[in-house]
């Protein structure tokens, strides 16, 4: 098996959280592994997640958190995340951060338009998301396409040139009992020392 640079983001805005037990059973399995890891805790650091007055020709100067995050991102091979879904989608501190970070002439470039989209720049790059939400897989299935799914594998990542990406999806977590949580927690583990 051969080892990987990974760069492991927990997405939840909250210290304490499922999001942050899974990123931490990912990261000890990969380096146990002998992968190479990277990782950032979105609850750590600080940015304004505002867009704002920012524009594709004059956007806000990056906080240093910020170039570190896309430092990790271009010196990774395989990206993670961990994100729960909140109102069908991705918590505010987390789209802001990709609001800030993915930004034309880094991740994509609009000058170059190949079958009307602009040319992705983080190529050769491929990712896990493990997603935790309450609503029933069924549900989410049926009732909303699994637009997150979509949203997160089509319009960011693979927009900018990252697949192919794998969701991992673990429901429902409200009152999830621990016997439930190490399960997910053996998901993990699994997916980390093999990299994926």
């Amino acid at each position: 098996m051969s080892h990987k640079r990974i760069f492991v983001l927990n997405g939840h805005p909250a210290t304490n959280s499922v999001s942050a037990s899974l990123a931490a059973a990912y990261v000890s399995s990969a380096q146990e592994a002998g992968h190479e890891v990277r990782v950032t805790h979105i609850s750590e650091i600080s940015f304004d997640s505002d867009f704002g007055f920012g524009g594709y020709q004059e956007h806000k100067p990056l906080e240093p958190c910020l170039k570190q995050f896309q430092n990790d991102l271009e010196w990774c091979e395989h990206f993670v995340m961990m994100t729960p879904m909140w109102w069908g989608g991705l918590p505010a501190k987390l789209k802001g951060l990709f609001d800030r970070t993915l930004l034309p002439g880094w991740a994509f470039d609009t000058r170059r338009i190949k079958r009307g989209m602009p040319t992705p720049l983080l190529t050769d790059r491929t990712a896990r998301v493990f997603v935790t939400s309450d609503t029933p897989e069924i549900f989410f299935r049926l009732l909303y396409h699994r637009a997150l799914f979509r949203q997160i594998k089509g319009q960011i990542l693979g927009f900018i040139g990252i697949k192919p990406t794998k969701v991992t999806h673990f429901s429902p977590t409200t009152g999830a009992q621990a016997d439930k949580i190490d399960q997910w927690v053996k998901v993990v583990k699994g997916l980390g020392s093999l990299g994926h």
